[in-house]
């Protein structure tokens, strides 16, 4: 018997809590990376000139390569085991964080259009590492506690909303501390799961063990409750992480406050991370399936009262409404999975995972970027035309079938709010060295500064005016998509009865 694999009744009376714990670790690490990417967005877009659209593809590159690894994943586990995919997992994470530290440098020496490419990249690695953990925690979890997987499932995506929280709070030293400091705090939950890993060994897959064949477990899922479960899956992807990757920014907008948007991120994380240790009991009254589609009907009243949010208690109720509609989305769709084709639990929760993530990568981030650059470009085209023309991006940029657009620059935007002022301290820095190559991007900033800084006082309100009705209309948009939900779960809840205790043993 190859010696990192053992019996998996052994690992259920010996090391299983060792195991749930790195898995919870991973998805600590994968929360703060997000998290305080999220709250980051703005600097990046200051200090390089990025506009919603670009960043939002930048985002999105930390998810897509999340969804096709989760995908890989799934077909090798059976193959290589859980152990030497988590040890690649732990040097993707490494690999991204030096990549991404390396962004400034870029920037100086080669502008914008590298530091794009250099950023995009980092997060599409840190993805393969998220995503590894990802395709290998959800089937282990299932396997270790075979009696109470949604529950389980549920307590060990804790972690994820546990990182945000985390990471919400390393935000609030943005600006004391470089975001460089800030993102290299994700390392910390890294070393401890790879520690772990190095040390525990892991139970076989059913595959493995011998109690199905790898062309059995694909043929158990040929059915239609799968293929609907693909599809309110991608949904999940686009309204849960889509969302996250912009909420911060967004809310923080509304309320009229950095420091209030990161604390409201913190306190709907927390929310999620103490409702996820009670799905076991919700679940046992009404089911996965209603729990699934009362929190998709939730989550969309929430997105919708968050649009129209004025207030700061009216922001905070909106918020809340929000994190309880999404909590148990993705969780439970796998323990859904896990539940309905135990055997198949590798492959199935791997095609769950890869199509959410590549929702949210290739749809929800860009998507809901682009619509914020969409509704603010329209909206200060339409009210506001020469302040447009002076504050718009040197460049085009499109989403899918729909029309390319000029959104409205990042970097002109921050330099207009705060008149410039860390441009021109960036500059003082540079002193005789402004005019080199190393600090070409910076010269450019300073310079439509110099050249447009009598306009200051017309510009600034009409650009944060049509920035904050572009982020409204894009999360009232949103809240179609788990409406959408709301009905193919319905659909799933009359067409197909609960699986009987001998189906499952089947």
């Amino acid at each position: 018997m190859n010696s990192e694999i053992v019996d998996k009744q052994e690992v259920e009376v010996s090391n299983r809590k060792a195991l749930l714990v790195a898995g919870f670790l991973t998805l600590i690490a994968a929360g703060i990376g997000f998290a305080v990417r999220g709250g980051i967005l703005s600097t990046w877009s200051e200090q390089y000139g990025f506009t919603m659209t670009e960043l939002g593809q930048i985002t999105g590159g930390g998810l897509v390569g999340f969804g096709v690894v989760i995908l890989f994943t799934g077909l090798l586990i059976d193959i290589i085991g859980y152990k030497p995919l988590m040890l690649i997992a732990f040097l993707c994470h490494v690999v991204s964080a030096a990549m991404l530290f390396a962004a400034t440098s870029v920037f100086n020496a080669s502008g914008k259009e590298a530091c794009y490419l250099l950023m995009y990249s980092s997060m599409f690695v840190f993805a393969v590492g998220n995503g590894i953990c990802e395709g290998v925690i959800n089937p282990l979890v299932s396997t270790i506690y075979p009696k109470q997987k949604t529950h389980y499932l549920n307590i060990l995506h804790a972690g994820w909303p546990a990182g945000l929280v985390i990471g919400g709070l390393i935000v609030f030293a943005n600006g004391m501390f470089a975001w460089e400091i800030l993102m290299a705090t994700f390392l910390i939950p890294v070393v401890l799961y790879g520690i772990i890993v190095l040390k525990e060994k892991f139970p076989r897959t059913a595959a493995q063990s011998g109690s199905v064949s790898i062309v059995g477990m694909y043929m158990k899922l040929i059915s239609v409750f799968f293929v609907l479960l693909l599809v309110a899956h991608a949904c999940v992807g686009y309204v849960e992480l889509g969302t996250d990757s912009w909420i911060n920014k967004i809310t923080g907008a509304i309320m009229k406050s950095a420091f209030l948007g990161t604390a409201l991120f913190i306190y709907t994380s927390l929310l999620m991370t103490g409702l996820r240790f009670f799905a076991g009991p919700i679940v046992h009254k009404i089911s996965s399936l209603g729990l699934l589609f009362a929190s998709a009907c939730i989550g969309a009243l929430g997105l919708y009262l968050i649009s129209i949010g004025e207030s700061v208690p009216f922001m905070f109720f909106a918020a809340t409404v929000y994190a309880i509609g999404k909590t148990f989305l993705w969780p439970t769709m796998l323990g859904v999975v896990g539940e309905r084709f135990p055997k198949s639990a590798t492959v199935a929760m791997a095609l769950l995972g890869c199509v959410g993530m590549l929702s949210a990568g290739f749809l929800g981030g860009p998507g809901i970027g682009y619509k914020q650059d969409y509704f603010a470009s329209q909206y200060i085209q339409e009210k506001y035309e020469e302040s447009y023309e002076r504050v718009k991006a040197p460049n085009e940029n499109g989403f899918l079938m729909f029309p390319t657009i000029t959104g409205i620059d990042g970097a002109k935007a921050g330099m207009l709010a705060n008149n410039a002022e860390s441009i021109l301290k960036d500059v003082e820095i540079a002193g005789d060295r402004i005019n080199s190559d190393e600090f070409k991007g910076l010269k450019d900033q300073a310079d439509w500064w110099e050249a447009n800084k009598q306009f200051a006082a017309t510009d600034s309100g009409p650009v944060e005016e049509s920035t904050m009705f572009g982020s409204r209309m894009a999360i009232r948009y949103t809240a179609i998509v788990p409406a959408v939900m709301a009905v193919l779960y319905l659909l799933m809840l009359v067409g197909f009865k609960a699986p009987s205790e001998e189906e499952l043993k089947q």
